[in-house]
């Protein structure tokens, strides 16, 4: 059998795909069966089988398994499923843009930020930006150091709210807002807390740590190299937020945490910082933004946000050292 090269197949998706045979694979392989695909959807049983069979005839490839309790996704099938996943998204987040632009008028910012940025930063200016400009959409999503890179190759971001990268992406510049530094966070009621605390004693506590390539995490390592035996983790490794905090307390844990990220709960009392022999200054948190062509709405917020913080900067960050 000849097999097609794959400008063939893409030019014969072009002529012949539809969105709606990706919506159906997508949900068939999420779901395994005909009939509740069907149902999801709000179509017919006999419309998803016809699509399959129209998907597989125009592809030459079978994309499902038929079995007795429904169908399973092939190889090929699971190799397509990411690439469909992310189009579809991008239909969804077109879709949106418009209905933005068609309902409000001033237009739409596609933002991602750090878990970081989003508690030290938006959460608290967010809601008065929105008081400010009711009018612009702001669509928000989290993403870290290389995904944020990645999301302004594919053009799929207006603004970002991180730290600067190493190198930054062509055309765009950043613009710190507020300063930043890594410590060592606990309960408010943990047993260390209220005095000098020094190597040994932090040796022999039980941290939860942030994943490998991480700025935090790559802290940590060093720090560790202080510990006169080895650090003692806890089997979890994450960056959520209500994670950190809930291991905190319940398992009475420590861990290495920018200031940005945790220092709304430090200044509500619920945590502290612990008083270590070293401070560990990192890279401010701040905005990138295009230098040309970049969407008028996501030059406001970044303006508003370089405003607001210009002022709270004469301020310290909240600190309950204890």
């Amino acid at each position: 059998m000849m097999h097609e090269t794959s400008s063939v197949l893409l030019n014969r998706l072009l002529a012949c795909g539809k969105f709606r045979h990706i919506q159906i694979l997508l949900k068939l392989a999420e779901l395994g069966s005909v009939q509740r695909t069907a149902d999801a959807i709000g179509i017919t049983q006999s419309s998803v089988t016809q699509t399959l069979a129209y998907l597989e005839q125009l592809l030459d490839i079978p994309l499902f398994l038929r079995h007795a309790r429904g169908v399973t996704p092939t190889p090929a099938c699971m190799a397509f499923i990411p690439v469909a996943r992310h189009l579809l998204q991008g239909i969804s987040d077109s879709a949106e843009c418009i209905s933005a632009y068609r309902r409000m008028g001033e237009g739409v910012v596609r933002l991602a930020a750090s878990s970081s940025a989003i508690n030290a930063l938006l959460t608290p200016s967010l809601p008065l930006f929105h008081a400010q400009y009711p009018t612009i959409q702001v669509q928000l999503r989290e993403a870290e150091g290389a995904d944020q890179l990645l999301a302004i190759s594919r053009q799929e971001v207006d603004l970002v709210i991180g730290r600067r990268p190493r190198k930054m992406p062509d055309g765009w510049y950043f613009s710190a807002l507020r300063p930043d530094r890594l410590i060592v966070v606990a309960s408010a009621q943990h047993r260390l807390a209220g005095r000098e605390v020094g190597w040994s004693e932090l040796a022999e506590e039980t941290w939860v740590l942030a994943p490998a390539g991480s700025l935090v995490r790559e802290k940590m390592d060093e720090i560790s190299r202080y510990f006169p035996w080895p650090l003692s983790a806890y089997p979890l490794v994450t960056r959520s937020i209500s994670l950190f905090k809930t291991l905190l307390v319940q398992h009475d844990l420590v861990a290495l945490l920018p200031l940005s990220f945790i220092g709304h709960a430090i200044a509500a009392g619920e945590f502290c910082e612990l008083k270590i022999p070293l401070v560990f200054d990192v890279a401010p948190m701040g905005y990138m933004l295009p230098g040309e062509n970049g969407r008028d709405a996501a030059r406001q917020l970044a303006d508003f946000l370089g405003r607001r913080f210009v002022c709270l900067n004469e301020a310290a960050m909240p600190q309950a050292v204890c």
